[in-house]
């Protein structure tokens, strides 16, 4: 029952990867809570049964949220969480976000659904698509997630410099951070990789600096590239992605897990748009009043240029 060894070091039981996916391993702990179930104590029961019967919401929840949904003090979720084979709340989380977020990662597949629903009585795709809107959002505001919004304004307002990386599906995301980021904070570059540009961007940040990443499934391979380029420069990465398995997390200094699940083909950035809003946020609350004042001399110069119409 050691759920929380790294997926190479599991057994196969008999799968031929030897790698169980996220959804076999969420079946394994339910398997593992109902034949438990009858050995546990009331309390422990009421921690499993909150469980089986409300893994999406575990999947985002910390661990006094979870508790005090289910009825029962954090200890006693903790010791249940062992009970499973667990060495913290976190890992065992992290089977249930990596369930609810990997969903189809074909493009082709999701379009596909998108098309059947049209002609099925499931209901409006307008529909599904803000329910799943409002449940990323309400994933992304947990007390953990503050206290990362916090510390990563911190690294960023103690960086010399900072780079922006995110490309394809995200390079929206990086786009907005940049932009919007660098009217306050200066030393902000947005990197494009362009024309084989990538190691000529990079090459100009050590270890004084921050890099904030963006990433979901499916991966893009110039992101990694570019996080290998930073690692090797010192700098110190924030990762923004979508699970803790992502290629993306290895060596980051810290990291944001999104809810990106939506009916639509693409994976959804509104948490990583609204995240990048709570961090620059942050920045401007916690930085000196210089940050306030760029902002002033950044409107006053675009009035200047007739930027804005009246």
């Amino acid at each position: 029952m050691r759920h929380d060894l790294p997926l190479d070091d599991r057994p196969a039981d008999g799968l031929s990867s030897g790698k169980p996916s996220p959804d076999e391993e969420r079946n394994a702990i339910a398997r593992d809570l109902a034949e438990l179930y009858p050995a546990l104590s009331p309390q422990l029961r009421k921690a499993a049964g909150y469980i089986l019967d409300h893994g999406d919401e575990v999947a985002f929840q910390s661990v006094r949220g979870t508790a005090a949904a289910a009825g029962v003090t954090p200890s006693t979720l903790v010791r249940l969480v062992k009970k499973l084979g667990f060495g913290s709340h976190e890992s065992f989380r992290q089977v249930y976000q990596s369930a609810l977020q990997v969903g189809s990662s074909e493009l082709s597949g999701r379009a596909s659904r998108l098309k059947r629903q049209a002609t099925t009585d499931s209901g409006p795709v307008f529909t599904d698509v803000g329910d799943a809107a409002f449940a990323n959002i309400g994933h992304l505001f947990s007390a953990d997630n503050q206290a990362r919004v916090e510390a990563a304004a911190r690294q960023l307002l103690a960086a010399r410099r900072i780079a922006v990386i995110g490309f394809r599906d995200t390079f929206a995301c990086a786009y907005h951070f940049a932009y919007v980021g660098r009217i306050a904070m200066p030393g902000i570059s947005l990197v494009r990789g362009q024309e084989g540009g990538l190691l000529t961007e990079l090459d100009a940040f050590d270890d004084q600096d921050v890099a904030i990443v963006f990433g979901f499934t499916p991966y893009c391979a110039e992101t990694l590239r570019a996080l290998q380029i930073i690692r090797a420069h010192g700098v110190t990465p924030i990762v923004v992605t979508d699970t803790m398995r992502s290629p993306l997390v290895p060596g980051a200094d810290l990291v944001f897990t999104l809810a990106s699940d939506t009916p639509h083909f693409f994976p959804s950035i509104l948490s990583a748009i609204t995240l990048i809003e709570a961090i620059l946020a942050e920045c401007v609350a916690q930085g000196p009043a210089a940050l306030v004042d760029n902002v002033t001399r950044f409107e006053q110069r675009m009035r200047s240029l007739g930027a804005y119409v009246e």
